[in-house]
C-alpha cells in the first residue's frame, strides 16, 4: 500500500479507536491468550500479553495496528516461543467466507485489477487489455446476496453444534467478519481439549465430508435388506431422511425408488446432500489449534468494516451495523468500476476521477484497491 494512502486509512482507524472503546474487549481468560498485531506497510508483532481493557487501548492508541489478533488457545506462558508457551486448550473456532460458496453473484462484484499498470476489468481476460500483463489481483466487493447465503451457512452450523454436538446456544458467539463472512466461536464448552485431528474430524462430520451410502441403510449388494434412517433419527441420518423423503407418508415410494436406482445413484444423491446441506467452513482454521483469531471490535483492514457480535444474525446488515467510521467527507482518487452500497448510500462507478466521500466509503475503497488519497 503506498504511504499516502496507509496513513489516510491509519488516521481514520486511530480515530476509531479512540472513539469505540466501548466495543473493544480482551475475551474471557486474556492472560492466558497471545495477543498479536500488523501495522500497515509492516509485519506482524506476536507473542504479546494483554491482561485487561485498559492495556488493550493502550496499544491500540499507541500502535494504531492495520489488524489484531487474539489466540483462540489458553497457554500456560502466552508470551513465550511456540515451543515453549505450554498448550491448555483452545475454544473451537469456525471460519464461513462468502468467497468459498462458489456463488453465481460473484462475477458481478469481482474486479480484477492489473499488478503492472492497476488497469480494473469487471470481466476476467487471460491478459490485461491496456499492457498485456497476465498477472492480477482480485478484488471482491461486498454483496448482500453473498452476506444472506453466509447467514444461512452459519444457521447450519449452530444447528448442527446445538443438536448433533450438545453445544448450548449461550456457547455460541456469531461475529461479522469484517468483510465477506462470519466467525462462529464455541467457548467453555467439551471440545477445548480436541487437538488437530480431532477438530479435522469434527469439520468433516459438519461438513458432511466421506458419506457412504452404507452408513445410510445401503449396501452395495443385497438392497432387499435395506435399512434407510427415520424422520425421528437424530444427527445426519435423520437430516438425511427428512430430505430425501420430504415427508413420512412418501417414504415407502421413495426407498423403493432409491433401491432400484442402486448404490451409485444413492452416492450422487448424497453427494447433493453434502452440496446443499454440508455447512461451508474454512476447514483450516477450526484446525489450527494455535491461530491467532481477528479480534471482536478491531478493524479489518481488507475493508475498513469492524468485526462485531451479531445478537440477531437474521436481521443484521454488516454494510450498515459494521460500518462505523466517520462521515466527514474525504477527497480521493477513485477507481472503482463497480457500485459499492454502504449505509444505505450508493457510490460509484468511478472511472479514476477525484470524488469528495464520506470517510467510512473512501476508507473502503482505499483498503479494497479502488482508489488513491490525493
Amino acid at each position: 500500500m503506498n504511504e499516502k494512502n496507509a496513513l489516510l486509512i491509519e488516521s481514520a482507524f486511530k480515530e476509531y479507536y479512540f472513539n469505540r472503546f466501548d466495543l473493544i474487549h480482551v475475551p474471557q481468560k486474556a492472560t492466558e491468550r497471545e495477543f498479536g498485531y500488523q501495522k500497515f506497510n509492516s509485519g506482524m508483532t506476536r507473542h504479546l500479553v494483554i491482561k485487561n481493557d485498559k492495556e488493550l487501548h493502550l496499544l491500540l492508541m499507541r500502535e494504531v495496528p492495520s489488524d489484531v489478533y487474539c489466540s483462540n488457545a489458553y497457554y500456560s506462558f502466552p508470551n513465550l516461543s511456540m515451543s515453549e508457551k505450554d498448550w491448555k486448550g483452545a475454544d473451537l473456532i469456525f471460519d464461513i467466507d462468502a468467497k468459498d460458496l462458489a456463488l453465481p453473484c460473484r462475477k458481478d462484484h469481482t474486479i480484477f485489477k492489473c499488478n503492472s499498470c492497476n488497469n480494473h476489468m469487471i470481466e476476467f481476460q487471460s491478459q490485461c487489455s491496456k499492457c498485456g500483463s497476465t498477472k492480477f489481483d482480485i478484488v471482491s466487493v461486498g454483496c448482500m446476496n453473498c452476506i444472506s447465503e453466509s447467514k444461512k451457512e452459519v444457521t447450519k452450523l449452530v444447528d448442527i453444534l446445538t443438536t448433533d454436538l450438545n453445544v448450548k446456544k449461550e456457547q455460541i458467539e456469531v461475529y461479522f467478519s469484517g468483510n465477506e463472512g462470519f466467525h462462529v466461536r464455541v467457548t467453555n464448552a467439551d471440545y477445548e481439549q480436541l487437538g488437530s485431528q480431532e477438530r479435522a474430524d469434527l469439520v468433516d462430520y459438519i461438513m458432511f465430508n466421506g458419506a457412504i451410502p452404507e452408513s445410510f441403510g445401503i449396501k452395495r449388494q443385497n438392497n432387499s435388506k435395506t435399512s434407510l434412517p427415520t424422520f425421528e433419527e437424530k444427527g445426519w441420518r435423520g437430516r438425511v431422511a427428512r430430505k430425501l423423503f420430504s415427508s413420512k407418508s412418501k417414504a415407502p415410494k421413495v426407498t423403493r425408488e432409491i433401491i432400484t436406482s442402486g448404490y451409485s445413484a444413492f452416492q450422487v444423491q448424497l453427494e447433493e446432500i453434502k452440496r446443499t446441506m454440508g455447512v461451508r467452513v474454512d476447514p483450516k482454521v477450526t484446525m489450527d489449534i494455535h491461530r491467532i483469531f481477528r479480534l471482536e471490535g478491531s478493524i479489518n483492514s481488507k475493508s475498513g468494516l469492524s468485526k462485531i457480535q451479531c445478537i440477531n444474525l437474521d436481521s443484521f446488515d454488516p454494510f450498515l451495523e459494521a460500518c462505523l467510521l466517520g462521515d466527514d467527507d474525504i477527497d480521493i482518487m477513485a477507481d472503482c468500476p463497480i457500485q459499492i452500497r454502504l449505509k444505505n448510500k450508493k457510490f460509484g462507478p468511478f472511472n479514476n476521477e477525484i470524488v469528495s466521500l464520506p470517510k467510512y466509503a473512501a476508507v473502503y475503497m482505499l483498503c479494497k484497491g479502488l482508489g488513491n488519497a490525493t
